[in-house]
Formats: C-alpha cells, sequence, structure tokens
C-alpha cells in the first residue's frame, strides 16, 4: 500500500526568511511546483523520512490556508484549501486515509506533529521538501 506525504504548506513557506510574506500566494504555488517535481521523483533520502516516500510516484497533498487559499492543483500535487485552521484540516487529511496506509506528515509544528502521530502518522521536518535542504 503507497503512502502518503500531506505538507503543512503555510509551515514549510514560513521556514525561510525569503520574503513569503510579501506574496504568500506565490510562495505556496512555488512550494507546489518543488513538490510536484518531488512526486515524481520521490522525497530525498534524510533522516526522518521513510523509505517509502522516496520512491516515485509519491502521493503529496498540500494544504493551504488563508491567503494561499484557492491554489490550483497540479500533476502529483492534490492542494486543500482549509475552510479554518490549516492545522486542523491536516488532522482531518490525516484521519481520514485508508486504514493502514503510511502516512507522512511535514511540518514543524510541535502541537501538530502530537496530534497527527496520534493517528498513526510519521513526521518530519520542513527540510525534507525545501531545495537543497535548505530550512
Amino acid at each position: 500500500m503507497d503512502g502518503v506525504v500531506v505538507v503543512d504548506a503555510a509551515n514549510v513557506v514560513g521556514s525561510v526568511p525569503d520574503g513569503w510574506w510579501r506574496d504568500r500566494r506565490g510562495a505556496a504555488e512555488r512550494l507546489r511546483d518543488r513538490l510536484a517535481v518531488l512526486a515524481g521523483t520521490g522525497l530525498p533520502g534524510r533522516p526522518g523520512v521513510p523509505g517509502w516516500a522516496n520512491d516515485p510516484p509519491v502521493d503529496i497533498v498540500m494544504v493551504v490556508e488563508g491567503a494561499a487559499r484557492g491554489v490550483e492543483p497540479v500533476a502529483g500535487v492534490r492542494v486543500e484549501s482549509a475552510p479554518g485552521s490549516g492545522d486542523d484540516h491536516i488532522v482531518a487529511v490525516v484521519a481520514a486515509r485508508e486504514e493502514g496506509r503510511p502516512c507522512l506528515v511535514v511540518t514543524a509544528d510541535q502541537g501538530l506533529r502530537a496530534r497527527v502521530t496520534a493517528l498513526g502518522a510519521e513526521t518530519t521536518g520542513p527540510r525534507s521538501v525545501r531545495p537543497n535542504g535548505s530550512p
């Protein structure tokens, strides 16, 4: 059974102070495009990334919130706009996955990590999907 990678877009985008706050939607679109590449190649082999996530194709769900709502999906990346809290929507996505399906949540948010781990998901930080492993 293939796993699913759920990406906390706001947390990953916010992990690098590169001016993302001036164009939140554009920053989310750039992340989506990076994730589309990873969907086809697999996530880089890094500590905290399970082996199944290294083998393409990778099923990726990117959850957006706030000003990034409405970012369109692309091949390899399903984009879900959280109607309220992004964290709550990520928890709902993890909870709704097929029973026994492996899940990796990409976030540095410790509270969210605890919530999804309680549902059986694994977690890893933003560096696992940032170019060249940048923060």
